[in-house]
This record gives C-alpha cells, sequence and structure tokens, in this order.
C-alpha cells in the first residue's frame, strides 16, 4: 500500500513498471473488494492498456505525466466513455456515456491508470453509501460500519490499499466526510478550482469534484491534476493552478487559522469541547 507519490518516482526511475504497480493494486482489489465492495465496475483490460502505454512512453524517453502510473478509483457519477456511469442508480444501470469528464480527460492526460468506478448513495443523495441502489459499501477498518457518504466507495478502495488515490464529488460534505471515516486526506476544493463538465448534477451550485489520498502530498498531487480552467463549465474559475505540492513545504509563519465558536459552544461533552480549544491553541501559527 504504497503512497503515489513514491509510486510515481519508482516508476519514473525505473524500479519498477506501470504494469506491475497495476497488476499489483488490481490483485489487491480482487481480494479484498468483496468484502469491503467499494467498486461497482472495474476495467483491468483498460487499466493494463493504459499501464504498457505509460511504460512505452517512459521506454522511448518521453516525459510522462504528473500521475504517471499511479491507479485511480473514480467515482461512479463521473462520466466515463469506457465504462458505466451508474451514478449508483438502476436507472442508470446500463449508461455509458458518449464523453469523458474533464477530470477524467485530465487523468488520462497526466497518465494515469483508471482502475474502476466506486460505490456511492444513489445520485450521490446520501452520507453513509447505504442508499446506493446496488449494495452498500463497507468500512475496511470495521466491516460492521459504514465509509461515510456520498463518496464512501473512493474513500473506502483509498483506505483498503486498492487504489492509492481517488476522486469524489461533495456537495454538502461528501469527501469530507467520508474521509473522516476512513482515515484518508480528503477535501472539497474551492467552487470553480475544478471543471464539473462530466459530473452528474446533484446541487450544481455547491458540487466540486475533489480528492482522496493515503496523504495531504497524495491529495495535492491528484488536486494539481485536475485543476484548472475548463470552457466546458461557465462556472470554471480563470486562473492560473498554483503548485499545490510545492507550496507543502513553505514556511507557515504568519498564516491565519479560523475556527467559528459556534461549532463548539453547545452540543459537545465538556471533556472534548476542551480537546478541542487546546488542539486549536497549540496549532496556531505564529
Amino acid at each position: 500500500m504504497t503512497d503515489a507519490v513514491s509510486i510515481r518516482q519508482d516508476i519514473l526511475t525505473r524500479k519498477t513498471t506501470a504494469t506491475q504497480v497495476a497488476e499489483r493494486f488490481l490483485s489487491r482489489l480482487a481480494a479484498i473488494d468483496p468484502k469491503v465492495r467499494a467498486f461497482l465496475s472495474v476495467n483491468k483490460d483498460a487499466a493494463l492498456a493504459q499501464a504498457k502505454k505509460v511504460d512505452e512512453k517512459l521506454a522511448r524517453g518521453e516525459k510522462a505525466g504528473l500521475l504517471a502510473g499511479i491507479p485511480v478509483a473514480v467515482k461512479d457519477n463521473l462520466c466515463t466513455i469506457d465504462a458505466p456511469t451508474t451514478c449508483g442508480s438502476k436507472i442508470l444501470e446500463n449508461y455509458r456515456a458518449p464523453y469523458d469528464a474533464t477530470v477524467v480527460r485530465r487523468l488520462r492526460e497526466e497518465d494515469a491508470v483508471i482502475v474502476g468506478k466506486t460505490n456511492l448513495d444513489e445520485f450521490a443523495m446520501g452520507s453513509s453509501t447505504e442508499n446506493s441502489a446496488f449494495f452498500t459499501s463497507r468500512n475496511p477498518w470495521n466491516l460492521q460500519c459504514v465509509p461515510g457518504g456520498s463518496s464512501g466507495g473512493s474513500a473506502a478502495a483509498v483506505a483498503a490499499g486498492m487504489a492509492p488515490i481517488a476522486l469524489g464529488s461533495d456537495t454538502g460534505g461528501s469527501i469530507r466526510q467520508p474521509a473522516a471515516l476512513t482515515g484518508t486526506v480528503g477535501f472539497k476544493p474551492t467552487y470553480g478550482r475544478v471543471s464539473r463538465y462530466g459530473l452528474v448534477a446533484y446541487g450544481s451550485s455547491l458540487d466540486q469534484v475533489g480528492p482522496f489520498g493515503r496523504s495531504v502530498r497524495d491529495a495535492a498531487l491528484l488536486s494539481q491534476a485536475i485543476s484548472g480552467h475548463d470552457p466546458h463549465d461557465s462556472t470554471s474559475v480563470n486562473q492560473p493552478v498554483p503548485d499545490f505540492v510545492g507550496q507543502l513545504d513553505r514556511d507557515t509563519r504568519g498564516l491565519r487559522l479560523g475556527v467559528p465558536k459556534e461549532y463548539f459552544s453547545a452540543g459537545l461533552d465538556a471533556e472534548i469541547r476542551t480537546s478541542v480549544e487546546e488542539a486549536i491553541a497549540k496549532s496556531r501559527c505564529r
């Protein structure tokens, strides 16, 4: 269960191949997913074909993409031309999109290896993945528990090591909440930073596509790959994309963290509230 950044480095330095990495993750997926049930579909042949292209590209001495050879899981409300897009609904059980979502296209352009589409609450309307029309995904840390939702399949896939990174979508917490429940890193990008073109809408004024990873650096790498202006999306912001990965090492002195007091003023156990306040005080940047 290697992190995405290390996988990419090992592939670029030829310590391993993209094909070997894909085979390893696909093997783990086949062994573990019958219990976790994170995936609605797995496209083994397409994944291995893409991995082979990455290896051939490197063999020719060509520059590899930002996600060179890294396996990625994709939430099944993002359109993919080579796999079903069901949105966790029987209504779309046999639907095949005629195009890739912009974020999926960018994954391919950056040489990612898409291993499959992940489970979700039907049309992303839920917070536990129990509302999928197909089956409930499980939290790999405890199979009696849910992984959260609606991006529960993507969160579970990363937590179980079936993919080092994954895409989800967040309207009112559908990345952040399952990331918290599965011990992974996930966040909702600023609205307009990532294209929504090809994302089946839930609430268009709030929906955003975002990353899951096993580390902050992995989530930043995936976010770097999918961000940027898209003329197909009228709400996409035409601004340069910062170097998210590079900024992780910058000096944090001078930064300020704001925490709404309303989150902790009522309804919390006194001991928990004290612990939260102490953690906030320790995290203040000077």
